[in-house]
């Protein structure tokens, strides 16, 4: 059960019962553990609370559970936690450890459970291996131009609605919680996300064929599944990134294909005569 939106802050204090997936390493076998959670500040994060959990099993002697974070402010996409079948939880637009414990009930039983997508495979409890993601940026996600400081970057006319799409792109915080929500674990909403970024923008025009290719070629090696359209991804965002994106890469990517296939070979040779 999910708290209204409308509820009155409250500071009664709520009871909780975890269904936790542990599993001690890549290849051991998991399972459900669950752990009472007792007189909880409803004004607790979601990660606060699994510290609270965690601080009563080290009281007991009993191994922690692993959960990923960093920031805990939304910012940087370490959280990745699936709570009651949904990433990063009920809320819309809101990672893991920006959901509070107000929006459950007293009695409720979560279950909570790791990303589930073959790239992401489980290292420990609740933490996945999303090094995949690292090595789709590697493949493009950059720019060779000297860029300058900030005055050389002010000086290069960006029209405001590239500008404003380049800058919702750049929301994408790479927690993956797109590939976790969709049934074939694609990364299409993450890949279009920083293709669009970079290549709405007149520094990244230079790589903009080779990106696109290289980083949609990267991620097809790495696993990830095909985009049926179903949006599941954009709904799941965080940052609400737009399923738009995906087009907008689809079409980059039918382009770039067709100029690099025609693309003039030179049949100059190095060195001189």
């Amino acid at each position: 059960m999910v708290a209204t939106a409308h509820s009155a802050p409250s500071t009664t204090p709520i009871s909780i019962t975890l269904r936790v997936w542990r599993q001690a390493g890549p290849t051991q076998p998991g399972r459900f553990v669950e752990y009472p959670a007792k007189d909880l500040n409803p004004n607790m994060s979601f990660l606060e609370m699994l510290d609270v959990v965690n601080d009563e099993l080290e009281r007991k002697g009993e191994d922690a559970i692993a959960f990923a974070h960093d920031c805990r402010e939304g910012i940087c996409g370490t959280c990745s936690l699936v709570i009651n079948g949904k990433p990063h939880g009920p809320h819309k637009g809101v990672a893991s450890c920006q959901t509070y414990m107000r929006s459950f009930a007293n009695g409720d039983v979560i279950v909570v459970e790791p990303f589930r997508a073959k790239p992401f495979p489980v290292i420990k409890d609740l933490v996945t291996d999303r090094s995949a993601f690292d090595a789709i940026q590697q493949a493009g996600g950059f720019v060779t131009v000297r860029a300058g400081s900030a005055c050389d970057a002010n000086a290069i006319p960006v029209p405001k609605d590239d500008a404003d799409l380049a800058m919702d792109a750049a929301q994408c915080i790479g927690c993956g919680a797109c590939v976790a929500a969709c049934k074939n674990a694609s990364a299409m909403l993450f890949v279009s996300a920083k293709v669009s970024h970079l290549g709405l923008l007149p520094q990244g025009q230079a790589e903009r064929d080779s990106r696109v290719l290289n980083m949609v070629a990267k991620m097809d090696e790495l696993g990830f599944g095909n985009c049926t359209n179903q949006y599941e991804c954009s709904a799941a965002c965080p940052k609400l990134i737009s399923h738009d994106f995906i087009a907008r890469m689809n079409r980059d990517y039918i382009g770039a294909s067709f100029r690099q296939a025609f693309k003039p070979k030179s049949n100059s040779t190095a060195g001189g005569a």
